[in-house]
């Protein structure tokens, strides 16, 4: 069974404008739509205010769950940024991925062009699927 992740162009750009935005801290935020398909991107603030690590705010997060909610969509993916690592997860995202069923979307702007990569991480099990950007 084929892995996938696919975003809209105009939502990597909002996720990747976000991401250069919130430098030189880490940001997330939450990627919401049907299937594998990605239709909206939820920028949060970082409360870790960290250029390692990140915390959703509570209360952004809880207003945007239920946003996606009414429109009938579901949390497909969580995304953060990596200011100075490739993208992949570090030993902290592997120990803060409560959401096994949730894919963790990576932006690495470690390099002049930044990097979207994304995964799932189950059980420490780390497993790279592909992005798609249409």
């Amino acid at each position: 069974e084929k892995i996938m992740l696919i975003l809209k162009k105009a939502i990597s750009e909002k996720m990747i404008k976000h991401c250069k935005e919130a430098l030189p801290l880490e940001a997330c935020g939450i990627l919401a739509g049907k299937k594998d398909k990605i239709e909206t991107a939820y920028p949060m603030n970082n409360t870790d205010k960290s250029p390692v690590s990140y915390f959703m705010e509570p209360k952004e997060q809880l207003k945007a769950m239920k946003g996606i909610r009414e429109q009938g969509l579901e949390m497909l993916a969580i995304y953060h940024s990596h200011v100075s690592s490739p993208a992949y997860p570090s030993k902290k995202d592997v120990e803060l991925a409560f959401y096994p069923e949730s894919s963790y979307v990576i932006i690495s702007l470690a390099d002049k062009i930044p990097i979207v990569k994304s995964f799932k991480i189950q059980n420490g099990g780390i497993k790279e699927e592909e992005v798609r950007i249409e």
